[in-house]
């Protein structure tokens, strides 16, 4: 050998074929996958005041919302793909930029965060958590807007919170605008019920007076409204009828008086033709 090829250095080794793509299947496991079970219900009490008061709410926005909004009520909202336990059931919630759908669980990590959670306090909370925890919840959440209301709560039934640099504040009890729903622009408000008492309602303006109806008034002031142009339409009629039977009148009183005044012309044509037979005959 010689002393070039002895100093020479070895050429490099050939590099290895690109390893091929790990196909599904390919491996052999000691377990198959344990998916995270999200439970759809849960066995809860539930007065009958309750149910119906978050019912109420729940129609009342979906009437108004379904078609821009995506609805729900006391169903499990999950935020964790991990894990089960890190849920929520708002009594009410609001998704906006999705028409309305049904759905069994709401995922966050799926479709969002709802813009909008609503807390109907009541007998049957006894054992969930405590509101502390529940507003943490909320904020883990990251649900921006959340209303409580308490109808035993006289002096401050309605309370709301919003998220502010990633916590959740509630606004102070003497802001004017403690009531506006930032979330739908709307304004909450408390309406006396005759047989469910203290009630949670939205209307359009500050004062509570333009509420946003139920479906069973919606439905009532549909029926009054078609009443009334009924009404409006059989007056309309009777007010056609009657016009027709005056001009009907005018017709045979106008025709009455031109035969009158023919029957005159002719009186006095006679009256003028013996006239000038008189003149006409020997004196």
């Amino acid at each position: 050998m010689s002393a070039v090829e002895s100093t020479a250095r070895p050429s490099a080794a050939p590099r290895p074929a690109a390893a091929p793509r790990r196909r599904m299947g390919a491996h052999v496991y000691s377990r198959p996958p344990e998916p995270v079970y999200f439970p759809e219900a849960e066995e809860v009490p539930e007065t009958n005041r309750h149910l119906e008061l978050r019912t109420a709410l729940y129609l009342i926005l979906k009437r108004e919302l379904a078609h821009t909004a995506t609805l729900g009520s006391d169903q499990f909202v999950y935020w964790d793909p991990r894990t089960s336990k890190k849920r929520l059931a708002p009594d009410a919630f609001v998704r906006l930029g999705m028409p309305h759908r049904t759905f069994r669980t709401w995922k966050i990590w799926l479709h969002g965060a709802p813009d909008l959670g609503v807390e109907i306090v009541s007998d049957s909370d006894e054992g969930e958590p405590d509101w502390d925890e529940k507003l943490e919840r909320y904020r883990a959440a990251g649900i921006p807007e959340v209303v409580r209301f308490d109808p035993e709560d006289r002096k401050r039934p309605i309370r709301v919170w919003d998220a502010l640099e990633g916590d959740l504040v509630e606004r102070a009890s003497d802001d004017p605008d403690l009531r506006a729903c930032e979330t739908l622009g709307l304004w909450w408000t408390v309406v006396q019920d005759q047989s469910l008492g203290p009630m949670l309602r939205l209307a359009r303006d500050r004062e509570g007076h333009d509420l946003l109806p139920t479906p069973d008034e919606a439905e009532s002031k549909a029926r009054e409204a078609e009443s009334k142009a009924r009404e409006a339409e059989s007056k309309a009629r009777e007010a056609e009828s009657k016009a027709r039977e005056a001009e009907s009148k005018a017709r045979e009183a106008n025709d009455k008086l031109q035969a009158e005044v023919q029957a005159l012309r002719a009186e006095l044509a006679q009256a003028r033709g013996k006239r000038k037979t008189r003149r006409r005959s020997p004196g």
